[in-house]
C-alpha cells in the first residue's frame, strides 16, 4: 500500500475505534475470511475519508447515519452498530428515538418500527430499559 492508502487505513481504523469501540473492529474482522478487501474499504472510505472530515461532529454524523439506516428499513445489523456508536459519541436514547420517529414521516411506519425494535434491543443491552 502507498503512504496515502496507509494513512487512510490507519486514520480510518482510529476513527472506527473512537466511534464504535470493539464492535466496529469485530465487524471488520468478521470479513477476513470472505472479503478482506471489503473490510479494508470499509475502514478507508467511510471512516478514513468521510467520518474524518471536518464540518460535522461525530454526534451529528451518527444522527445522520441512524436516520439513513432507519429509513432503509432493512439494515438492522448495521443500525444496531450505529445506535451503539451514537450512544458512544454522546447521543441520548431520547435523541435516537426522536430520529427514528422522524423517519416514520419520510420512510414510513414499517421502517420506523423496525428501527425502534433495534433501538430497544440496543438500549436493553446497555441497561437503559
Amino acid at each position: 500500500m502507498s503512504n496515502d492508502l496507509n494513512d487512510r487505513y490507519f486514520r480510518g481504523l482510529e476513527k472506527l475505534k473512537e466511534i464504535d469501540g470493539d464492535a466496529g473492529e469485530r465487524v471488520i474482522n468478521s470479513l477476513q475470511k470472505i472479503a478482506p478487501d471489503l473490510g479494508r474499504y470499509t475502514i478507508e472510505f467511510p471512516f478514513g475519508d468521510i467520518y474524518s472530515r471536518e464540518g460535522l461532529d461525530l454526534k451529528s454524523r451518527e444522527i445522520a447515519t441512524v436516520a439513513a439506516l432507519s429509513a432503509m428499513g432493512n439494515a438492522a445489523p448495521q443500525l444496531k452498530v450505529h445506535i451503539n456508536a451514537a450512544l458512544n459519541v454522546g447521543c441520548t436514547p431520547g435523541e435516537i428515538v426522536e430520529v427514528i420517529i422522524q423517519m416514520s414521516v419520510y420512510a414510513g411506519f414499517p421502517a420506523a418500527l423496525n428501527a425502534a425494535f433495534v433501538a430497544e434491543s440496543v438500549f436493553s443491552e446497555h441497561g437503559i430499559i
